[in-house]
């Protein structure tokens, strides 16, 4: 299997690098510098100047971009629509790193994580936009795509355990109680998702078991 990892050098990047390298996969690291990830193939080009051509050939194309400040926030929108236009009406499957903040938290599908009232206001302006890209993806029927929510609780450094729970659009809660996946444990269930496809056009979310 041929994978492609876009903005592969950031911190959910590289560990998705890390573990499909450690399954033996064909990886190739998508950066606009310098390789740090492990993988020994590398394409040094800006997210904005894909085209299709580069992706021809890949099975699947992992979206681990991140903006975190005012001015680049709406890239969450204009890369990931980037994106769905260079690999729409091929079989090439495109796996987003989403967001938790767009998760429901009723059975009705009209409340969310970012609209509870604990949710801290420095990540609104984030979830929004996350959100604003979710919805603007769920419209593409071109694109073999598939968004993948981590819990509320994204741990950076967090520990390796090798499992977790998979979810769907709710908010999903482990034994404890608890809401939370370390960038490493995502990694695994982004690579499960890579090479078994088993939700096009769908969003997951997964949880620390």
């Amino acid at each position: 299997m041929k994978l492609a990892v876009v903005c592969a050098n950031g911190k959910a990047g590289s560990l998705i690098v890390k573990e499909a390298v450690s399954r033996g996969l064909d990886v190739t690291a998508v950066v606009r510098g310098e390789n740090r990830t492990e993988a020994k193939k590398a394409l040094k080009k800006d997210l904005f100047e894909l085209t299709a051509e580069d992706f021809k050939g890949f099975d699947v194309v992992v979206d681990a971009f991140g903006a975190w400040t005012p001015e680049t926030l709406p890239q969450h929108s204009t890369s990931l629509k980037h994106l769905c236009d260079v690999l729409s009406g091929t079989d090439t499957r495109l796996l987003v790193v989403g967001g938790a903040g767009s998760l429901y938290v009723n059975q009705e599908h009209t409340a969310q994580v970012m609209d509870g009232a604990d949710f801290p206001d420095v990540f609104k302006p984030l979830a929004s936009n996350m959100a604003k890209a979710l919805e603007e993806l769920r419209e593409r029927t071109d694109v073999n795509w598939t968004y993948i929510s981590p819990a509320g609780d994204f741990q950076a450094e967090g520990e390796r355990t090798g499992a977790y729970i998979l979810g769907g659009e709710e908010l999903t809660l482990n034994s404890r109680g608890e809401s939370v996946i370390s960038y490493a444990d995502y990694a695994i269930a982004m690579v499960d998702e890579a090479v078994k496809g088993d939700h096009i056009r769908q969003r997951i979310s997964v949880v620390r078991a």
